[in-house]
């Protein structure tokens, strides 16, 4: 199974997990990086998550998430097609890197892409499954139960 993290799932962890919502995601999180260094699951990058992540102002985020990444099968550039189709994506109110990183994702063809942002997973119609980390998580966890 491949996936594509973006920036708000990547970085959970380090959010106020004060509110349960939030404290959920994050545990959830730190299960699919489990999964992820486990190898079962695969991770995939882009240039947009670099890119992201080196402008991110916390050193000790930016590193973790860079040590999660260095995980990464494949990495997708940016191209003219990918440009093309995050404006098309832009027209489903998803602007600016998010419409990168689910153009990117599309282009991969892979099986999720979890965030942590709700516009995202309410208003983006496409190929790929858009989840929240926890419902993710209790996707996978439900899948094992019924094998």
């Amino acid at each position: 199974m491949k996936i594509y993290l973006d920036t708000s799932a990547l970085n959970r962890i380090f959010d106020d997990q004060s509110q349960p919502r939030i404290y959920l995601e994050a545990t959830a999180m730190l299960i699919v990086f489990m999964l992820i260094e486990s190898r079962n699951i695969e991770i995939v990058s882009s240039d947009v998550l670099l890119f992201e992540n080196d402008k991110n102002p916390h050193i000790e985020r930016r590193i973790f998430v860079s040590s999660i990444l260095k995980n990464a099968s494949e990495t997708q550039p940016i191209d003219d097609k990918i440009l093309i189709r995050a404006q098309e994506i832009q027209e489903l109110n998803i602007k600016g890197l998010d419409a990168l990183h689910l153009a990117c994702a599309e282009r991969l063809k892979l099986d999720y892409f979890i965030t942590c942002d709700d516009k995202i997973i309410k208003n983006y119609k496409g190929p790929v499954m858009v989840r929240n980390p926890v419902d993710f998580v209790l996707g996978i966890l439900q899948k094992e139960e019924g094998q």
